[in-house]
């Protein structure tokens, strides 16, 4: 019991440290969704685990229906999950999520198709999933990863990576904090296809530069 009562506590703490607008942790117990999906979630995976799947299942799709938040319950969930808003989340069966993760709204953690066993991402700790970002398949996203809000990862994250767009692509390697996920930023970040097209751009108006060159040299000496 007293496991548990810390349990909460640290869960409680985490959202305090990463959410500007929690006041107080009796406010985020009694009206945050998150910490109630994932409360629900601890009982629907304990049944889950015993094998009372349809328990576990009416348990989650309380969960759903309360929160807005969909999880499975066989996914598995680390300590100090931070779900912000949380509207529209899905997490598919064989999710794992490490410790310290920060989850916006609208993020799915799904499969690519039918196939059986192990056919959904794996999230190391303190990675920090976007609003509205896919990550599909059973890949793992490392330890202190970001992946911007709206990208579609389809492949697996290195740890200490940002990764941006459709397909996502990785833009950022760097040795940030341990606690990567604090450093909220879904906006300020380098967009890879932007580059390509100004990289085209630029060698386009060379090549026309270089035409118009050739076209005046031509006329001159004609």
């Amino acid at each position: 019991m007293t496991k548990r009562v810390t349990r909460l506590g640290g869960l409680l703490a985490a959202y305090q440290r990463r959410d500007p607008a929690a006041r107080s942790k009796l406010e985020i117990f009694l009206l945050y969704p998150g910490v109630h999906a994932v409360i629900y979630h601890r009982l629907a995976h304990w049944m889950y685990r015993h094998r009372w799947f349809f328990l576990a299942r009416c348990v989650s799709q309380w969960n759903r229906f309360w929160t807005g938040i969909e999880i499975h319950p066989g996914a598995t969930i680390g300590h100090r999950l931070v779900i912000d808003h949380g509207m529209g989340i899905v997490i598919g069966e064989t999710a794992e999520i490490g410790d310290d993760c920060l989850l916006y709204q609208g993020v799915t953690l799904g499969g690519t198709g039918k196939d059986k066993g192990k056919r959904h991402p794996t999230l190391g700790n303190n990675v920090l999933v976007g609003s509205g970002a896919k990550v599909l398949g059973p890949f793992t996203v490392g330890d202190n990863a970001r992946i911007a809000a709206g990208a579609v990862v389809l492949s697996e994250v290195p740890a200490n990576a940002t990764a941006v767009g459709v397909p996502a692509r990785i833009v950022r390697m760097a040795g940030k904090p341990v606690y990567y996920a604090d450093d909220v930023d879904q906006i300020n970040m380098e967009d890879p296809v932007r580059q390509e097209i100004n990289s085209l751009a630029e060698r386009i108006g060379e090549l026309e530069r270089q035409l118009n060159e050739q076209k005046h040299t031509k006329e001159r000496t004609a």
